[in-house]
């Protein structure tokens, strides 16, 4: 007997700034393809290696950034986005659409965010809606939404899910932050919306060269405060602890140079480290911003955190997640703001005394449990 086709998913995502939405994205279509989806991931970033993963088809728009400041978008060469630019990028999305004819398509943050790629995502919402054999349409958001939005951008979003989206698949536990505390409109579309747990990566084996304390800074374009800081405080504190200072690529060689030249002998610093997760386990802290991916890790490895969020340009996202695992008792939080060696070595001190709890339920199931939504959705529609 044939075997039916696979069903085929578009599954759209932009990141700007960091890599956290693209590997969110990635780790979502992985475990589609792992349940018989043919899946491609349609990127409008900056290619990063590794990525999307073995398995998912790729189709790369061409790149645009966040222009300094969030004033903006900018191409790959730091060019000014203009009109034409758009209309190309436009009509290779909406071609990459026809060419597939996807059973499902998945949009990563809109229109909840990524409000400067509405360019080209509108007239895909349109071309959605007058296909023929019209897919299902999903909107694929973290569980804390950036708060701060200006007036009607809301209900705005609201009527688009209202006439577009079959469902807005919320990757977060209920049981640790429901998607009203940061989208008060959130009860308006209650019927569409559907949480699948957090989507972190698979539990990882344990680094073999353990370190008592792990510092990580994320991509480290803004993380120099936080390493200077953590370096001071390692020479305050002292003692016989092992410290891993993880910088992250893209911070300044002038700053590496200048951390490497005075890192004592028990302080081990990393640009990169891509078995960042597998240093978890074994550590007695970790100290980092509160990304939504770098949170994964910590509650899959249950490893004590101090965590100084991200919160320039009035980001509010990563202060709400460290202030609900300082709630649960999971990690203490710095503020960025005055952020220096005596501070964070006090912190330090702190944040090394917390256990953490044998009886958390928190779900990190979230990328199975969205194939599986998915995949019953489309049933419940072919049955319907």
């Amino acid at each position: 007997m044939t075997q039916p086709a696979p069903k085929r998913v578009m599954f759209y995502v932009q990141h700007l700034l960091g890599i956290g939405h693209l590997a969110r994205a990635s780790r979502i279509a992985g475990a589609m393809v792992e349940v018989g989806f043919a899946v491609t991931l349609v990127t409008g970033g900056a290619p990063v290696k590794g990525f999307p993963g073995e398995g998912i088809a790729h189709a790369q728009l061409p790149a645009v950034l966040s222009a300094t400041g969030f004033s903006g978008l900018v191409d790959s060469d730091g060019a000014a986005v203009d009109a034409a630019f758009e209309q190309n990028r436009t009509a290779l999305l909406l071609e990459t659409f026809e060419r597939m004819k996807p059973d499902v398509v998945i949009v990563e943050a809109f229109p909840f965010g990524r409000r400067q790629v509405r360019f080209e995502l509108l007239p895909l919402l349109a071309a959605i809606k007058a296909a023929e054999h019209k897919p299902l349409l999903f909107s694929s958001v973290r569980d804390i939404l950036q708060e701060n939005r200006k007036p009607g951008r809301d209900q705005e979003t609201v009527d688009l899910v209202l006439e577009h989206f079959d469902g807005v698949l919320v990757h977060g536990d209920p049981h640790f932050v429901r998607l009203e505390e940061t989208f008060p409109l959130a009860e308006t579309i209650a019927d569409k919306i559907y949480y699948t747990g957090l989507v972190a990566a698979p539990e990882p084996a344990p680094a073999q060269d353990p370190f008592d304390i792990v510092v990580s800074a994320g991509g480290g374009a803004v993380g120099a405060a936080l390493i200077e800081a953590a370096m001071s405080a390692q020479q305050i504190l002292g003692g016989d602890d092992r410290w891993c200072l993880i910088t992250g690529p893209n911070l300044p060689q002038a700053d590496y140079d200048r951390f490497a030249d005075v890192a004592p002998q028990n302080v081990t610093l990393y640009r990169f480290r891509p078995d960042f997760p597998a240093l978890l386990p074994r550590a007695k802290l970790s100290i980092s911003q509160a990304g939504y991916n770098t949170v994964c890790d910590l509650l899959r490895a249950r490893c004590p955190a101090l965590l100084v969020p991200f919160a320039a340009g009035g980001e509010t996202e990563q202060t709400v997640r460290a202030q609900k695992l300082q709630a649960l008792g999971l990690a203490h939080v710095i503020l960025e703001e005055g952020l220096n060696g005596a501070a964070m070595a006090e912190a330090v001190a702190r944040a090394k005394a917390l256990q953490f709890p044998e009886d958390l339920t928190v779900s990190l199931n979230g990328a199975a449990e969205t194939a599986r939504l998915v995949a019953e959705k489309l049933d419940q529609r072919a049955n319907g």
